[in-house]
């Protein structure tokens, strides 16, 4: 079963597992986006959200957790092949920041379309 289709299926599910505990351990941008997206939640299920609102909700909170995992390891690459500054690595690690930046202002958008609504009702047109 080892080697099987499965077996590889498997130990792969492993790996992104320990991937993911590892970034959460040991990343401190992981672990204030983990809070807030446990934080959001709460409030989700405080407010009773729509089934289509918590769709868009974990999509945002996937995106955001997934590039910065992926931010993580670009940083980690370049830190690992140029230990020293150097302008071209700098500049890799400031793209890769920004794409976290953009999925952080998509998941703040999102956010505002789903809560907004919520906690101030008057102010929206249902």
């Amino acid at each position: 079963m080892r080697d099987s289709y499965l077996g590889k299926r498997i130990r792969g599910g492993k790996y992104a597992f320990k991937g993911a505990w590892i970034l959460i351990k040991s990343e401190h941008s992981i672990q204030v986006q983990v809070g807030i997206a446990v934080l959001i939640t709460a409030l989700g299920f405080y407010l009773d959200i729509s089934k289509s609102d918590w769709m868009f909700q974990f999509f945002a909170i996937g995106l955001v957790l997934s590039t910065e995992g992926l931010n993580s390891a670009v940083e980690g690459i370049a830190d690992f092949v140029h230990p020293d500054f150097h302008t071209k690595i700098g500049y890799i690690k400031d793209v890769a920041a920004g794409a976290v930046l953009f999925a952080a202002i998509t998941a703040i958008i999102i956010a505002g379309f789903i809560y907004l609504p919520y906690l101030f009702p008057n102010l929206f047109i249902q």
